[in-house]
């Protein structure tokens, strides 16, 4: 009966049925590749699993005549926005796809961070495709490892993986270093990463309470040296102050060094993680810690855009979105909501209006929207049934699977525009990647990903709704 519906009553220009089996527009090719790009983290979703993202994905990079735009979307979102199981694959595939090519090479040694990035491409090569390993990734990640040292080596040499970094070595011969030789003869001492430090205080303690004291010492030492990174650092907020709370400033002041937070990469929904995890425990410091954390998601997302006019910010808090995805919306929502002129609509199957105290920290914000949420069906129409007066912009957050009523709801937006007469620019943000639109591409402004990069660029659509791609086909290769 629906797709009898869909065929008598079909918007124009609507082209296929979404994965909640409503009307919808396709992407651009370009535009699907870079959205599966910057929000899949090949992981189950809702509507999709793993295989078939990674399926969609490699018939994308094959149909995509332009090679260098792929690689391009692959480093943009390995050093903009800190994806990296997806740009594996996406290395991977180029390795096999692309013969011949000058810049093969310096993609494939740009698209490396950290050395592991190396042993993962490598084994997604030889997993998909087997032997032998093109030249042009052996010398490309081979120039790569060479950049690493000692401590970087021996930080990620995975000795108990299937694919070490010994192994690594051994395939792909890169140059000669000392670091690389000290690792290919044994001689690499080994990494003082906080696994190792804790690791070493179990094996050395004779009693439980030797092993508190022990913990403590371990947490004191990598905490003050900085010897922790910063993702590990939002990881064991936690642990850090049940076992060393002598270290809380210390901890406080990793947490607000705004360069360690735009070097890490960490992805701003890690905040509410660890802001959930330290309000669950009843710490010494904790206070502290959770203003730090408030200062520290504000410090992730520094570039968010002053906009002129009024804003309508359209949050999508249906089924599909439960988890990650509303975890991501709702901290966006809360961080343009506190940057002007703005109001929230949460829809699910109906829509209403969410009164915020902009006061708040972003992070109580966010929690407060995700706890409002309806997880039920998606309404698109209902956003412009409930929105009231002109609006110069509306940022929609969704996974983009609406499917009550059965079509896009591009004439209810036509009749609200009439009705309060106003033509607002659209803003349609993917938090999911599936590929499809409920409104035509050329008629909004289209974004994906979770990272600073995303709210800079939020900015730049403005005035050029291309700007995604655009920032892609501009990175150096």
């Amino acid at each position: 009966m629906l797709f009898n519906l869909l065929k008598k009553r079909r918007t124009a220009g609507a082209n296929t049925v979404n994965l909640a089996g409503g009307e919808a527009f396709t992407e651009t090719p370009k535009l699907e590749l870079a959205s599966i790009m910057l929000t899949s983290m090949l992981k189950d979703q809702f509507y999709r699993s793993t295989d078939n993202t990674v399926t969609r994905l490699r018939e994308l990079i094959t149909a995509q005549p332009d090679k260098k735009f792929v690689a391009r979307a692959a480093l943009y979102a390995r050093r903009e926005a800190g994806m990296r199981s997806v740009t594996h694959l996406t290395a991977a595939e180029l390795a096999k796809g692309v013969k011949g090519e000058s810049w093969t090479k310096a993609f494939f040694d740009k698209v490396v961070r950290r050395p592991d990035d190396a042993l993962e491409v490598l084994a997604c090569y030889m997993a998909l495709h087997g032997r032998p390993i093109p030249n042009s990734l052996k010398k490309g990640l081979g120039t790569a490892l060479a950049r690493f040292d000692a401590y970087q080596l021996a930080k990620y040499r995975k000795q108990d993986a299937e694919l070490s970094l010994v192994d690594a070595v051994n395939l792909i011969h890169p140059p000669h270093t000392e670091a690389l030789s000290a690792l290919m003869n044994g001689k690499l001492a080994p990494a003082e990463t906080w696994e190792t430090r804790l690791t070493q205080a179990g094996q050395k303690a004779e009693s439980e309470e030797q092993l508190d004291g022990l913990k403590k010492d371990a947490w004191t030492a990598l905490v003050k040296e900085r010897k922790i990174g910063y993702f590990a650092l939002l990881r064991n907020l936690r642990n850090i102050l049940t076992d060393a709370p002598e270290v809380a400033d210390d901890a406080i002041a990793m947490l607000t060094d705004g360069k360690l937070v735009r070097q890490s990469l960490v992805m701003p929904f890690r905040f509410t993680t660890a802001l959930e995890a330290i309000e669950a425990a009843a710490l010494p410091h904790a206070g502290k810690v959770l203003a730090a954390l408030s200062e520290a998601v504000d410090l992730s997302l520094a570039n968010v855009p002053q906009f002129p006019g009024r804003t309508l910010i359209a949050l999508d808090t249906s089924g599909s979105m439960a988890g990650r995805p509303l975890k991501i919306g709702a901290l966006f929502a809360a961080t343009l909501a506190r940057a002007g002129d703005t109001d929230l609509i949460q829809f699910s199957d109906d829509a209403s209006y969410l009164s915020l105290n902009r006061r708040d920290s972003t992070l109580t914000l966010a929690k407060f929207i995700e706890s409002k949420a309806r997880c039920a069906g998606t309404d698109f129409h209902s956003i412009f049934r409930k929105a009231q007066g002109p609006y110069d912009r509306i940022i929609i957050l969704s996974d983009m699977q609406g499917w009550i009523g059965g079509h896009a709801p591009v004439q209810t937006f036509a009749q609200w525009k009439k009705q309060f007469r106003c033509d607002p620019k659209v803003f349609s943000f993917d938090l999911q990647g599936y590929g499809t639109l409920q409104f035509p591409e050329r008629n909004v402004s289209c974004l994906a990903g979770f990272s600073d990069k995303t709210m800079e660029l939020l900015a730049t659509l403005d005035t050029d709704p291309r700007a995604l791609i655009k920032a892609i086909e501009a990175v150096p290769l």
